[in-house]
């Protein structure tokens, strides 16, 4: 179950994430108490255009259908379905019936689409009019037609009618967007891509550090990936088994949580390990477990059975909960509620929370009711820079004093994407609740007013560094400046945190994409 903090401070991000370009999970999420989560927008668009570049293959394609296009001997409208697409044949040997349309090629045999698709193979066959291709062996397929998922597969046994944009392809390897797949057999249709007996990985390895491997794999180019009996695999050792797995650009069925084990080491909790799990219980039900092992505390997890569809989140939840500055709490349990929704056609969002349960901290027990609204504006872009607005009002009672905290909040925040390696941001948060007037000091500040600011500066295509600082504006005083470090190793990413203020070192390893 999301925390509330981590919703609030989402809140003014959250429609510049929807934006993020690609397919399935390739959203990065820093793990921040010095707002630099700020960046992440901009990090993700970096990313994303890092994975979009075109290879020489396929720069060479949307070339060669540019040509094309100018060369042609008829007018061609693309809206005119009763035209056929304009299509070119190269081969060493090639025989072609204008009346029946039926065509074959033989020997390096290089077939051009004006929508920039291309088929390479030694023997292929097919009709024109029908718009039909077939290669009885092995094919290599290009896809960069706008619009539609990038594809560069080597296969066999195609049967593929250009027209309809549908077509069979047997025992292929290779990548459609950003996802590098295999399988038995692909069938291809317009808006989807199904893959049997296959496998996926967004890591380029030859022998991939992680994989899934199921019975079914459908694709959605820029929105989601669904899967049948799913094994999640670290190498050739697999962790994990579903019967069914969803995971989309929005964070699919497991809201965003890395599929994949990640750990780490700080000073506070020693060597430390996170794994998300979950099981769909139907009528959009689902059972999570967040598991998290420390060596100094041991055991330190939370699960909750949320039912989550249209904006509205809403569940029962219990365990243990960290926040950014080491704060710990127990839910005994509690019911925790969140629902969003944009107002209308305009660009405003407003959103609800509450919660309601048993709250445990430094030896304390209360029934802790919270409720607060929310309202936030679409971000806000002009030239390279973006801002961020939000507020609301918040209410908190605990039972074991009896104490009430009352009050508005306001965060604006303020980014630059400055060039491909620099970027910066500054922000400004006001809260009523805090240390002083509260019981518990989990996800909570000991004081009302911070500023929030800092920059990353990309080294090159594998590192990253990155400070990120906080001012408490009501003592006048810094409370937070810390360094991070970024490095790519491939297929994992390594996280190295140092917090000035405190003397403390923070190490993660995830694997990608988070």
């Amino acid at each position: 179950m999301t925390d509330r903090l981590g919703a609030r401070v989402a809140l003014g991000l959250l429609a510049a994430l929807l934006a993020v370009p690609g397919t399935a999970a390739a959203a990065y999420h820093a793990d921040s108490d010095t707002g630099v989560e700020a960046l992440d927008y901009i990090e993700n668009e970096h990313r994303s255009a890092r994975e979009q570049k075109l290879t020489a293959e396929q720069k060479q394609l949307l070339a060669d259908a540019e040509n094309m296009s100018k060369h042609l001997r008829r007018p061609y409208d693309k809206t005119d379905k009763t035209q056929t697409m304009p299509v070119a044949f190269e081969g060493d040997e090639l025989t072609y019936d204008e009346r029946t349309g039926d065509f074959s090629a033989k020997g390096k045999v290089n077939i051009l689409q004006m929508d920039a698709h291309r088929f390479q193979a030694d023997d292929v066959s097919g009709n024109t009019q029908k718009q039909q291709i077939v290669v009885p062996g092995k094919a290599h397929i290009l896809q960069m037609t706008p619009g539609e998922v990038r594809v560069t597969l080597d296969g066999y046994d195609v049967n593929y009618n250009y027209g309809l944009k549908t077509g069979t392809m047997g025992q292929a390897i290779g990548k459609a967007g950003s996802h590098y797949i295999t399988g038995k057999r692909f069938e291809f249709y317009p808006d989807h891509i199904v893959v049997y007996d296959g496998t996926e990985t967004r890591c380029s390895a030859k022998s991939p550090d992680y994989h899934l491997a199921a019975s079914k794999i459908v694709l959605y180019p820029n929105d989601r990936v669904e899967m049948d009996n799913v094994r999640f695999y670290l190498k050739h050792m697999k962790i994990l088994q579903k019967k069914h797995y969803v995971n989309d650009k929005l964070g699919g069925q497991n809201g965003g949580q890395p599929s994949f084990p990640r750990i780490g080491y700080n000073d506070d909790d020693g060597m430390w390990l996170k794994w998300h799990l979950d099981q769909d219980l139907g009528n959009h039900v689902q059972a999570n477990e967040h598991l998290h092992v420390t060596k100094k505390d041991g055991w330190r997890s939370n699960y909750d059975v949320t039912y989550a569809h249209a904006g509205l989140r809403s569940g029962i939840t219990y365990g243990h909960f960290e926040d950014g500055d080491e704060h710990w709490i127990k839910r005994e349990p509690s019911w925790v509620t969140s629902f969003d929704h944009r107002l209308g056609h305009s660009h405003f969002h407003y959103g609800l929370d509450t919660e309601y349960g048993r709250w445990y901290g430094d030896g304390v027990h209360s029934t802790h009711t919270y409720g607060g609204v929310r309202l936030s504006y679409d971000p806000i872009k002009w030239s390279r820079n973006t801002l961020y607005l939000g507020t609301g009002y918040d209410m908190t009672h605990e039972s074991y004093d009896d104490s009430n905290v009352h009050g508005a909040r306001f965060d604006a925040v303020l980014t630059r994407d400055i060039d491909l390696r620099w970027a910066a941001y500054v922000g400004y948060h006001y809260s009523k609740k805090n240390e002083e007037n509260s019981l518990f000091n989990y996800d909570t500040d000991d004081f009302s007013k911070k500023a929030e600011g800092g920059f990353s500066y990309r080294v090159d295509d594998n590192n990253r560094l990155v400070v990120g600082t906080r001012y408490d504006l009501d003592h006048s005083e810094w409370n937070h400046v810390d360094y991070y470090w970024y490095h790519s190793m491939h297929c994992a990413e390594l996280v190295l945190r140092y917090k000035s203020m405190d003397n403390s070192w923070n190490v993660r390893l995830q694997f990608t994409p988070w």
